[in-house]
């Protein structure tokens, strides 16, 4: 099985993207899985051109994306990706687009097509916190999966793909003034390697309760 595993680039001011220090820490085959890790620019509409150059060039099984959300303290499977940018900050080119459709004609949204409850299930199987997310955002993360799930749809929906949000690293939080959680890059890359062993083993999601009531 082939996965590709794609990470944003740093952005807002930051130096490090956990996304990108996580995957760079897997090897490029975990079992029976090849894995082809992607570096992904924090710009809106580059990110979704290479990401889909990648897919055509490597035709690969799955498409696992990952980014950055501070704040959070757990690995978050996003359930559904919606057809709106409405960026609060910039993006690595100076963009910044308000209540715009990623794709004008596109459909309203699409749902992840990889099994997140199942990478959950393996997630915190692994030592590691995670949960469903019912929100990618509107910045370049939601714009991403948006723009891959409407690919994938069009044009090759034999293949499966879904975006994952990941915390903060260490080193991003010291200079913070408020406290805000956090897990290494070791500890995300093993929920990581984690999530892709579910994507490997479950053609269908599970069934459990993951559902949050706001």
């Amino acid at each position: 099985m082939k996965i590709l595993l794609t990470a944003f680039d740093p952005f807002d001011g930051e130096s490090i993207n956990p996304a990108l220090e996580s995957i760079q820490l897997l090897p490029g085959r975990i079992g029976n899985i090849e894995i082809i890790k992607l570096k992904v620019p924090t710009i809106f509409g580059k990110s979704i051109d290479i990401v889909n150059a990648a897919v055509e060039r490597e035709q690969p099984d799955a498409v696992l994306c990952i980014g950055q959300a501070g704040g959070q303290y757990d690995l978050t499977p996003e359930r559904v990706a919606i057809n709106i940018d409405d960026a609060r900050i910039k993006d690595n080119e100076g963009n910044q687009p308000i209540d715009q459709p990623i794709c004008p004609d596109g459909a309203p949204a699409y749902f992840s097509t990889l099994p997140i409850k199942a990478m959950v299930k393996n997630i915190r199987a692994a030592g590691i916190p995670a949960s469903v997310s019912n929100s990618a955002g509107t910045f370049v993360c939601n714009h991403l999966m948006y723009g891959l799930l409407h690919t994938l749809s069009c044009r090759y929906p034999h293949i499966r793909g879904g975006f994952m949000h990941v915390p903060y690293t260490p080193g991003q939080v010291v200079k913070l003034s408020s406290p805000a959680p956090c897990l290494s890059a070791r500890d995300i890359a093993t929920g990581i390697e984690a999530a892709l062993m579910a994507i490997a083993e479950n053609e269908q999601d599970i069934t459990s309760v993951e559902g949050k009531i706001c």
